[in-house]
């Protein structure tokens, strides 16, 4: 699993090293360090650091582990990996129907975020709607794309993947 940790750690020569190598004790693999030198907080500078492991049981350990070396955990979680996509419609549309259309698929797809921003314009004129949604599989994707390509042809209004 991938995992983001933020940590906090003594701003003393060696200490960034120290923090770092229980990693490969519990053997994970590092894919990612910001030393932030600028955020320090009780004399402690903050460390974000990304890495794979293989389950909660290294990860448990590797807890101790820093518990042990007073490294401090500020922040610990999984990392997953989203699906982006954009997406125009353009057409005859109120905002509401927009909304509908979102929450309706919200109901079958597992959304992660969904950002919409709409055209001005009074409710008989060409509107247009941009979505940028993030989906948590390739899967998801697929099926959010089919649900807005039918439901925009059902409707009548154009719509756009991948702006």
């Amino acid at each position: 699993m991938m995992i983001n940790a933020q940590l906090y750690v003594k701003d003393l020569p060696g200490r960034l090293v120290e923090s770092l190598e229980p990693i490969s004790l519990v053997n994970g693999n590092i894919v990612g360090v910001v030393h932030d030198r600028e955020q320090i907080v009780n004399q402690r500078i903050c460390i974000d650091v990304t890495f794979e492991i293989k389950g909660n049981q290294e990860l448990d350990q590797l807890k101790e582990i820093w518990k042990s070396k007073d490294v401090l955990i500020a922040k610990i979680g999984s990392v997953y990996k989203t699906y982006t996509m954009e997406y125009m419609l353009v057409g005859s549309f109120t905002a509401s129907f927009v909304e509908t259309l979102i929450d309706e698929a919200s109901k079958i797809i597992s959304l992660e975020s969904v950002d919409v921003t709409y055209s001005s314009g009074n409710a008989k004129s060409t509107r247009t709607a941009m979505i940028s949604a993030e989906l948590m599989s390739e899967k998801d994707l697929k099926r959010f794309d089919e649900f807005l390509a039918d439901a925009c042809r059902k409707s009548k209004i154009v719509y756009i993947r991948g702006l």
